[in-house]
């Protein structure tokens, strides 16, 4: 009997044999031993009497570790070789290596039973019966029972998949021919339609799901509502591979649930049959005229929109409609001020989104206007309003439809026809145009469009800026697609209902959550259908009972229609064939972040290349296709970026960067994958003739070698992530580091015991490539990549490679990078002020063990540690301070300074004219003073004289034509202020920083006034010109990171530079390197 040997634990079936699993769980699958049946193995007891039932036994054993849909009940076909290339092998091999599948429950104590009763048909049926429910084989699908749950996502989300309509016709129908016996419905006292709504037409209302064979919601469930043995069906989010959904993933395949994703199921067209788009753009245009009607009365205007309410604050979509009726009844008759018209919505997209966000707009006296009719408009309605004194009133608004046409146009020949394929193919070779022909004309941009990183941006942060610096109407922005970082760069967060906008300052790069001051307003809610929960629901559940019967009766996916089959994530705890990349997706990027260790080594392999596949990856099979020709070839591969299309009429995109050994197989493996793109040897696009869809394109992006891994293994390195004038300091200083001149200027200004800097590694990062090359080039020890910081997924890999992190971008990217630095315990340096958003995280750094010091620039950054230098020495001698004095500035050098003005830009001017008009506040004598910007008239002579030298200097007195790109005087001044007011390629900058203290004694000690100034200029060096804000910037951030790379400063958490720690030896290492800092005191 097998009784009495504990070592074996597990039996598998392969062809005629017995293969017997000699470790103690099925995780391991180290060594696997063919035994025929019928023959014993020395010390396993295994004799001919029992052959019969270890055939059924082991047969059984292959539905408990298998699936019937995978593995027939021939075992035949069950050579090693065939299951080692199953796609059930590399879909779960790994998941029994990590003990996620726990079928292997109880599986030694259940083959050590003994074995009782006759070997008659009829008692080996029972036997069978009562094995299958000893081993939990037991399952609750297609037994036609339906569960829908009680949704907790959010606290606002009130739909539900079926309504109580839904539910009676469902039930009524009878199971023969409905396929649906009965209905269990949590309990909820938050869903739109109430429990005894259910109850009347037939559901019976219970927490407890455990009888329901198929079990329904909207939004993710809580894990422990996930059963096992079941199907379930909501918005799972999970075919992406997203990271932050996978432990539900692995939650439905340890449980053995078949999965049913409602964003997979499509017709045949492509288009998603189960959406709420409509609803979302309905309800994201009506909560934005809200928030419009009280952005124009903070701008002076009173509007009609001020008396709309919010979506969900009404009892129907009917009601809210009436309300935007009667609002554009008002307009009609009484109009809009002249001084906000035309009021131009621009609406991108045509897809549901867009319609549902149009269908309340044309619930307003309107006109659309063609993308190209809208420089037109805005003349024809200027002179209508300037015509019109009496009044001066607008009485319609304008809406204006763009698509991917209108927002970019070919790089080589603008004039060209537009190819929407092309594009969609190579959106490399196209340049975006939005901003420059749509934008200027919007007053209120209504994102409906799906963007991929791939794609030009819709609106950059820096185009937004040159926009508003130029005089635009845009007052804000409802982005319905709610994505974040994405099309519209500057949004970087969600909102909520309760508080929807969040206002983004341009001038100051800044956000704020009111209506107040300059900027735009935007709306970013990711639960906007909830807010018409009722109508949402019967729409959703409308289509969704079409389909209730099939999946509620039916036990075996191949019985399904094919719409429904490929919307089948998981069956009965499988990945099904089209999933089978989502574990290779996780596996690569799991075992880039576990392998690097700081070298900027992303595998182990000594070539590697970057490729992008783009078509139809997924639905085509052919990305597998794809990875099995690299795995076969024996390279590598890592998911750099991976974006599935929405529908299967949409392509999908992804890079892999592929490794070898031998560059010979990375050739091969090169052109294997172009084979298969490319069947007929064309290596342009190829076309399924039938479908006239891309089937896969490949192309070589990038490529690199690593050389000497060992040596590498040992190089501290940094990221700095951003190619602007700054970087190039920072990088040089870092990279030199180990040089002999830097090793004797170091042990100048650190302590005796501090040890040698080594080399220093550096990986300069920048959204554009070139850019971040023509940094690094001439510089030893660095690197360049193309990294789209949010590219979650990139980020992590890259820091993972580093010990330190610097961040030269924006604030507003501060906080996503700051949280990928403190998950994978990275430092952070930053030169900007630290703002609410990293404030929040200094917890969560000094739990991590991180520290994230900010503020390490010119101002902010040297300036604080020069003020805290001489408050920290007044301090030490008993002093105290009654007067602190800072000045601080860019200007031209004095050569430099040779205009009426005696200043230039090295920068866009209109940024620095926006400044100028913003307010001050600062301390005097105790009191806080408010400074406002007045306009008047001139009180000293030289003033007015003054002020026409440079308005002739400028050129605005001269006969010449303006650009077309100049919409006001202001434009015209910018433009002219760009080209007269620009540094010439030898002439230098300088940074002035100055401080004053007064320190006052106790004890009656005489007064002291210290100075401490800085002056730095540009610096030109084999004909590169450095500027002096660049180096007074750029090398403050270098140094924070080289203290954090040498553990000089201890404190974690969110730092600035106030502490000793890190003031004391960054002052030491800037004079070390050159800054000349002019210390001064005198007595009174």
């Amino acid at each position: 009997m097998i009784e009495g040997h504990p070592s074996l634990c597990a039996f598998f079936t392969l062809t005629s044999g017995l293969c017997i699993f000699k470790d103690a769980s099925l995780s391991s699958l180290q060594r696997i031993e063919k035994v025929p049946i019928g023959r014993s193995e020395k010390g396993c007891g295994i004799d001919k009497s029992e052959d019969h039932f270890l055939s059924r036994l082991l047969a059984l054993m292959a539905r408990v570790i298998t699936s019937p849909t995978h593995f027939p009940t021939d075992f035949s076909i069950f050579s090693r070789r065939n299951v080692r290339t199953t796609p059930f092998y590399r879909t779960c091999s790994s998941q029994f290596r990590s003990e996620k599948i726990s079928r292997s429950r109880s599986l030694s104590t259940i083959i050590r039973q003994p074995i009782r009763g006759t070997n008659s048909q009829a008692t080996m049926e029972k036997q069978s019966i009562s094995e299958e429910k000893m081993l939990g084989l037991t399952t609750m699908l297609g037994n036609g029972v339906v569960g829908i749950l009680s949704e907790s996502s959010n606290l606002w989300e009130r739909r539900a998949p079926l309504t109580p309509s839904h539910c009676a016709r469902l039930l009524h129908s009878g199971k023969g021919k409905s396929g649906v016996e009965r209905i269990i419905v949590q309990p909820s006292t938050k869903r739109i339609h109430h429990d005894a709504e259910y109850e009347d037409v037939g559901c019976e209302i219970s927490d407890d799901l455990s009888q329901c064979g198929l079990i329904l919601g909207i939004k993710q469930p809580k894990f422990e509502m996930i059963l096992p043995d079941r199907a379930y069906s909501f918005f799972s989010h999970t075919h992406k591979a997203q990271r932050e959904n996978m432990p539900l993933l692995d939650k439905i395949l340890a449980e053995r649930v078949s999965l049913y994703d409602y964003e997979l199921i499509v017709r045949e067209d492509g288009k998603r049959l189960l959406a709420f788009g409509k609803y979302a753009g309905r309800a994201g245009l009506i909560d934005f005229l809200r928030g419009l009607g009280k952005r124009y009365l903070n701008l002076g205007y009173s509007t009609p929109f001020l008396s709309l309410g919010a979506s969900y604050m009404y009892t129907s979509l009917a009601a809210a409609k009436a309300a935007v009726i009667a609002v554009g009844e008002e307009i009609a008759t009484l109009g809009l001020p002249a001084g906000i018209s035309p009021l131009v919505f621009v609406f991108t997209g045509s897809g549901n989104v867009s319609e549902g966000a149009q269908e309340i707009f044309k619930l307003l006296p309107h006109s659309f206007v063609q993308p190209s009719k809208l420089p037109e408009l805005f003349g024809m309605v200027g002179d209508l309003a300037q015509h019109s004194r009496a009044s001066k009133r607008v009485f319609q608004v304008y809406g204006c439809v763009v698509t991917c046409q209108d927002m970019v146009a070919p790089k080589d020949d603008p004039t060209r026809s537009f190819d929407k394929a092309d594009y969609y193919a190579h959106p490399e070779h196209y340049s975006p145009i939005f901003h420059e022909r749509i934008a200027p004309y919007a007053s209120v941009i209504v994102n409906c469009m799906y963007w991929e990183k791939r794609f030009p941006r819709l609106l950059s942060t820096k185009q937004l800026h040159e926009l508003k610096g130029k005089g635009s109407p845009l007052v804000g922005i409802s982005d319905i697609t709610c994505d974040i970082g994405g099309s519209m760069e500057f949004i970087n967060q969600t909102t909520t209902l309760e508080k929807p906008f969040f206002r983004y300052n341009h001038f100051s790069n800044t956000y704020h959550h009111d209506m107040e001051g300059d900027g735009v307003i935007c709306l970013s809610i990711d639960i906007l259908p909830t807010e018409f929960a009722r109508e949402a629901s019967q729409h959703f559940g409308d289509i969704l009972s079409q389909f209730i019967g099939s999946l509620a009766s039916t036990k075996n996916i191949s019985d399904l229609p094919p719409h429904l089959k490929r919307a089948c994530i998981a069956h009965e705890g499988i990945l099904t064939p089209l999933y089978e990349y989502i574990p290779r997706m996780r596996n690569s990027a799991s075992e880039t972040l576990s392998t690097n260790d700081g070298t900027g080594l992303s595998n182990k392999k000594k070539y590697t290349t970057l490729v992008s596949l783009s078509g139809h990856l997924f639905d085509q099979f052919l990305i597998n296709e794809a990875l099995d020709i690299i795995e076969a070839a024996g390279g590598s591969f890592h998911f750099v970026r991976c974006d599935l299309g929405q529908n299967s009429n949409a392509i999908s995109y992804s890079e892999l960067e592929v490794g070898a050994d031998d560059r010979t197989i990375l050739d091969q493996i090169k052109d294997s994958l172009t084979s298969i793109a490319n069947p007929s040897g064309d290596h342009g696009r190829v076309l399924n003739k039938e479908t006239n869809k891309f089937f896969l394109k490949v192309g070589k992006v990038n490529e690199c070698i690593v050389e000497n891994e060992d040596e590498l293994k040992k190089t501290p390195a940094v990221l700095i992530l951003g190619a602007g004038r700054v970087c190039q300091p920072a990088a040089e200083f870092l990279a030199s580091k180990g040089s002999i001149s830097s090793r004797h200027w170091f042990k100048t200004c650190m302590d005796a015991d501090s040890e040698e800097p080594k080399d220093v590694k550096v990986i300069v990062a920048s959204l554009y490539l070139k850019d971040a090359e023509e940094i690094v080039e001439g510089i030893p020890n660095s690197t360049a990549i193309q990294l789209d910081v949010m590219d979650y997924g990139s980020l992590c890999k890259y820091i993972a490679q580093v010990e330190v992190v610097i961040s030269l971008l924006p604030p507003s990217c501060h906080s996503v990078i700051a949280n990928a630095c403190i998950e994978l315990n990275k430092h952070l340096v930053t030169a900007s002020y630290v703002d609410n958003s990293m404030a929040s995280l200094d917890e969560k750094a000094k739990t991590a063990g991180v520290t994230i010091l900010c503020e390490m620039g010119l101002d902010p950054g040297i300036d604080h540690m020069m003020a805290m230098k001489m408050i920290n020495q007044a301090h030490v001698k008993k002093g105290k301070i009654i007067s602190f004095t800072s000045y601080c500035g860019g200007l031209p050098s004095p050569a430099a300074a040779n205009n009426p003005l005696a200043y230039k830009f090295s920068w866009n001017p209109a940024g620095a004219i926006g400044a100028g008009r913003n307010s001050a506040t600062y301390r005097s004598l105790g009191e806080i003073v408010h400074v406002d910007v007045m306009l008047g008239l001139c009180k000293e002579r030289a003033t007015p004289m003054n002020t026409a030298k440079f308005i002739k200097f400028l050129g605005l007195h001269e006969n010449v034509e303006i650009p077309a790109a100049c919409q006001s005087a202001f434009d015209v001044t910018c433009l002219l202020m760009e080209e007269r007011l620009a540094y010439t390629s030898d002439e230098q900058d300088m940074v002035l920083l100055h401080h004053e203290v007064e320190v006052n004694f106790p004890d009656g000690r005489p007064r002291e006034h210290h100075c401490a100034t800085l002056l730095e200029f540009g610096r030109t060096e084999n004909g590169k010109t450095t500027t002096a804000m660049a180096l007074t910037v750029g090398i403050p951030a270098a140094i924070g990171a080289l203290l954090l790379l040498q553990d000089k400063i201890k404190t974690r958490g969110v730092l600035r530079p106030l502490e000793p720690e890190v003031y004391m030896p960054a002052l030491d290492m800037l004079e070390a390197y050159g800054f000349k800092i002019l210390e001064k005191m005198e007595n009174d």
